[in-house]
């Protein structure tokens, strides 16, 4: 279906993956988080609290907890994302109505997640979506480096032929709306943190992604 006139120029629509194409209430990042707590005290030795502060330290400073464990601890990549992904997605159940909304968007539609490749594959089988998207940009394709850095936005850019101008972003994080933001995209935040959100980098809100579409794509 066309988009409504604040999207008329976008032909290319961009989405995070975790929480974003699914309802922050299935909670399978609380399983990942448990597990990525779990890591940090057997690689630190540390207790489960202190583990848990580090990890959100790690997640602010440098944007994920694996980011933060490379840089300070040499952490394996693979080895983290495969321990941390290996949770259940019981929770996760396809939505008809929200496949049918993104499916109507025209233009290229692409998930980029600082997920790995097969933590993406598992999520999207999982929602019935695969078949929705053109492509994803994934935590290999960006060397392991996430969003929000610039760099990560300008490999996922450069990888789909991104024009930032004419793209919108759908994202849970606030923070990583706005190197989008400072590019040129439409920024879209749903999940919690859209309730009282007023970050001027962001400019549509909604309480969840099929809201959103519901409200001004249907």
């Amino acid at each position: 279906m066309p988009p409504p006139p604040s999207f008329a120029h976008v032909d290319t629509w961009i989405f995070d993956l975790d929480q974003t194409l699914y309802p922050h209430e299935a909670e399978v990042m609380a399983l990942i988080e448990g597990k990525m707590t779990a890591f940090v005290a057997r690689e630190t030795g540390l207790s489960q609290p202190e583990a848990y502060a580090l990890q959100k330290t790690y997640l602010f400073e440098h944007g994920t907890t694996l980011a933060g464990l490379m840089a300070h601890h040499g952490v394996e990549p693979r080895r983290f994302l495969d321990e941390v992904h290996d949770v259940s997605l019981d929770t996760l159940v396809p939505d008809p109505e929200l496949n049918s909304l993104v499916s109507s968007m025209e233009g290229r539609r692409i998930v980029f997640t600082n997920g790995d490749q097969n933590h993406a594959v598992r999520i999207l089988e999982k929602l019935e979506m695969t078949d929705l998207f053109d492509g994803v940009f994934h935590l290999e394709h960006a060397n392991y480096v996430p969003k929000p850095n610039l760099l990560t936005f300008e490999l996922m850019m450069k990888a789909h032929i991104v024009n930032p101008k004419t793209a919108a972003f759908f994202e849970d994080s606030p923070k990583n709306l706005r190197p989008a933001f400072d590019l040129g995209m439409k920024t879209i935040l749903v999940g919690p943190k859209a309730d009282g959100n007023s970050d001027p980098w962001v400019h549509f809100r909604g309480p969840n992604l099929k809201y959103f579409l519901r409200d001004h794509f249907a």
